[in-house]
């Protein structure tokens, strides 16, 4: 087994240099921090775009803000996204220890990798992450929003919403585990088509109505997995924000959909620690 598998995208997505990229962090969720909503509780699931910061930086910090009541709260990650190189049949792990990014290591949850191994739809593929940026651009946010935690790293690919569900069933925990799906909405169609489809896409979000096609979401396999464990397990989903590329720095001409979105438990009592 390799022990850490390196950054791919530092340098393209985001800054490698670790200085500018911690200050480019704590300087969006900042400004997220103003927009973002109070929760009435801990979001149990997040999703949130994978563009390069420059396109969807600011709407991922906004979902990556509302977890700053629970820094500490938090020790366990479930982070999954879809393939964008590599094919892969089923959830695949790394097969390392650790992730790096400029601003360190972070640690894979061996016992949840472990507690995985019954599952047929589970494999490891190095390759399937090697170069993959869905979860890597996650990691910065976390590294800053979080104090002490580690990862379960799951590269979506030829999987259904049932499989997936599975998967986040086993790993589902307490208060301790989040779970973060990493999605872009549409691809490359004109700003006010582009504006339409996502709007819709994020009521069948908000409604729990999957599958989602990948017309509509590039990690439409995962949400959907999401959408089934969120109905199951009684939680409600928020939208925190959207945009498009057209908004931040692409012409509008072809654009990519973004959205953030929290999913919360529907329990009584539920308040943010002092």
């Amino acid at each position: 087994m390799h022990t850490v598998r390196p950054a791919a995208v530092a340098g393209t997505f985001y800054s490698a240099q670790a200085p500018i990229l911690a200050g480019e962090v704590r300087r969006m969720l900042g400004e997220a921090s103003l927009a973002a909503p109070a929760l009435p509780g801990c979001p149990k699931a997040l999703i949130a775009p994978h563009a390069g910061y420059v396109y969807s930086g600011q709407t991922a910090a906004i979902a990556y803000a509302t977890l700053a009541p629970w820094r500490d709260t938090i020790k366990r990650v479930v982070l999954l996204g879809s393939v964008h190189r590599v094919p892969v049949s089923g959830l695949a792990l790394p097969g390392t220890l650790a992730f790096a990014t400029p601003l360190g290591d972070v640690t894979i949850d061996q016992s949840a990798v472990a507690s995985l191994a019954s599952l047929p739809q589970v494999v490891t593929s190095p390759v399937a992450h090697a170069q993959e940026h869905s979860l890597e651009v996650q990691l910065p946010f976390l590294q800053t929003v979080l104090s002490d935690f580690e990862v379960v790293p799951l590269a979506v690919g030829d999987a259904t919403p049932e499989e997936v569900a599975q998967v986040l069933d086993v790993l589902w925990g307490g208060p301790e585990t989040l779970i973060v799906v990493s999605s872009d909405l549409s691809h490359f169609l004109r700003y006010d088509a582009a504006q339409a489809r996502d709007k819709d896409t994020v009521q069948h979000i908000l409604r729990l109505q999957g599958p989602l096609h990948h017309q509509q979401a590039c990690g439409g396999t995962p949400i959907s997995g999401l959408m089934l464990s969120a109905a199951r397990h009684h939680l409600q989903p928020r939208l925190l924000g959207m945009c498009n590329s057209g908004d931040t720095a692409g012409d509008r001409q072809r654009v990519v959909g973004y959205a953030s979105l929290a999913f919360l438990e529907d329990r009584v009592g539920q308040h943010a620690p002092h």
